[in-house]
Parts: structure tokens; sequence; C-alpha cells
């Protein structure tokens, strides 16, 4: 993939940030006047989720445009790590919301309700669900396409809000049986989703940031070198994220007699066919000479 595909992607990226935004500004809006109407502690504590969320997914949005800068002076790989920062604000943002609804949630269990809310709350959150999960399709289907993982972080948060939406259901519908405390009850189960989401984007956005990398896809990597003919053996190989693209750092061993331009080649068509991997950007190759086991080097190099 061309670095001019990989800025039309974050491009494309953008496009689920906006759908996200939209779709909070409305729902919130919904859920907030109908959760204070109705007098449901599950709808008011989700709109408030809600009306957060468009908080996060500006963030997501901002960090998507900065990643499409080019290389400069001060960052000679791009900007791309700006759409991994983008996930961790938004992380952060989450879980500040989700505590908050806990608290709030909880304060409001101990002092009783004296009754339920009106049932008009539970078809709000109804509806705000299917229009969720159908916004969760769309930014999944978009961050698997283009392979983002600010995008992805906005699906998980979008999921979330569904499942969250469908537990205040559950809980207004059962506080019409003379169990109100159901209600608040299932604000506090709202925000313990919010804070695992969260906790769930901030673990992996932090773990691209600090170099941290899947074995398998490691594996995989190296895989693909030990296929290439005139490798002998892989000495080393690590790769780290920039946003969604990976560098990788490869040490290969060669038989030491081949000419200088035969070992240079084979270290460009490791280069090239790992480049060919989706979310390869860039590719670090150095050979040493392939040594037998009785400890010396195969022929002499020249």
């Amino acid at each position: 993939m061309d670095q001019q595909m990989r800025f039309d992607n974050l491009k494309l990226g953008e496009r689920g940030a906006i759908v996200s935004i939209i779709a909070y500004i409305c729902l919130s809006s919904i859920k907030l006047i109908i959760g204070f109407l109705a007098d449901s502690e599950a709808l008011k504590a989700d709109g408030l989720n809600n009306a957060t969320d468009i908080v996060a997914s500006i963030a997501v949005l901002i960090g998507l445009k900065i990643a499409q800068k080019p290389a400069d002076q001060d960052h000679p790989y791009g900007h791309w790590k700006s759409e991994t920062i983008a996930s961790l604000v938004a992380s952060f943002i989450m879980m500040a919301v989700g505590l908050q609804v806990l608290v709030e949630a909880c304060i409001s269990m101990f002092q009783g309700r004296e009754q339920a809310p009106d049932l008009m709350s539970a078809w709000a959150g109804v509806f705000c669900a299917v229009v969720m999960y159908a916004v969760y399709r769309y930014n999944k289907n978009l961050a698997l396409k283009i392979n983002s993982q600010a995008v992805m972080a906005a699906a998980k948060d979008n999921i979330s809000d569904a499942l969250v939406s469908i537990g205040t259901v559950i809980g207004i519908i059962g506080a019409q049986f003379n169990i109100p405390w159901l209600d608040p009850l299932t604000a506090i189960i709202i925000g313990i989703i919010i804070c695992k989401t969260a906790w769930d984007i901030f673990r992996e956005a932090s773990h691209h940031l600090s170099d941290g990398f899947d074995e398998e896809i490691i594996e995989s990597y190296k895989d693909t070198v030990m296929n290439i003919e005139g490798v002998e053996d892989v000495k080393e190989i690590r790769a780290r994220n920039y946003g969604s693209n990976a560098v990788i750092d490869v040490i290969l061993l060669i038989q030491s007699d081949l000419e200088f331009q035969e070992a240079h080649d084979i270290a460009t068509k490791v280069e090239d066919e790992l480049k060919k991997l989706a979310n390869v950007y860039e590719v670090h190759v150095h050979y040493e000479p392939f040594v037998t086991e009785r400890g010396s080097a195969v022929g002499t190099i020249v």
C-alpha cells in the first residue's frame, strides 16, 4: 500500500467519526430530553454518556486529520501516531463519564425512588439502540476496510452505547413492575460498561504507544521472510506501530560467500515482500553471515 492510499484511508476514516458525531448529537438530545420528562435515571445517564461521546468522536476526528500531515523535520516517520493518541484521549473521556455515571447512580439508588419512570423512556431507548447498532456496523466495516485503530475505537464505543441502551430499556421495563430501584441499578451497570470499554481502548492504545506488538503477527512476518529464496534464517525481527501502520526491523542470515549485489537483492526482496502486507509502512533490513552449528560461517565474505 503506497503512502497516498494510506492518506486516502485516513480521509475515509473521518467519515466514521463524523457519522458518530452526528448520531451522538441527535441521540443524546433525545435521551436527555425524554430522560428528564420521563424521570428515568438510566436514560439520563445514557444520554450523558452520548453527550461526552461527542467530544471523544471529535478527538478521533482531529487525530485522523493530524495523522494525514506528511513527514517533516520533527516527525521523520510522519504523524501517524496522532491516530493512536486520539484513541487514548477518547478512552480518558469515556472513563471520566463512566465514573460520573456510577457515582450519580449510586447516590440515586441510596436515596430511593417513589415511582417508576414513564414507559416512554423505554421506547426511546429501543430506538436509540437500533440507531447506534447501525452506526457500529458502519464504523466497524470501515475500520476493517482501512485498518484504522481510531475508527475501530469509535466502533467499540458505538457497540458499547448500543448495549447500554438495551440495558436501559431492561431497567425501565423492570421498574414498571414495582421495582423502581432497578432503573438506577441499570445506570450503575451502564457506568461499569462505559469504564470497561474505556479501559479496553486505553490498554490497546497505550500498548501501541509503548511499542508493544502482537507476537503472532510478528511470527507471520517471520514466515513471510523465511519463504524468500536466499534467506537462511532470521536472527531477529521486531516491529512497532505508527498509528495503523507497522514498521519492521529484521536481521537476516544469508550465505557469506554471496556477492554484494546478490546479498543486497535478497534484502530488497525481503523489504518488498513485507511491504506488500496491508499494514506494513516501512522495513529496515540488515543481513549477517549464516553460521553453521559448528560455529563457522558458510563461505567467505566477498
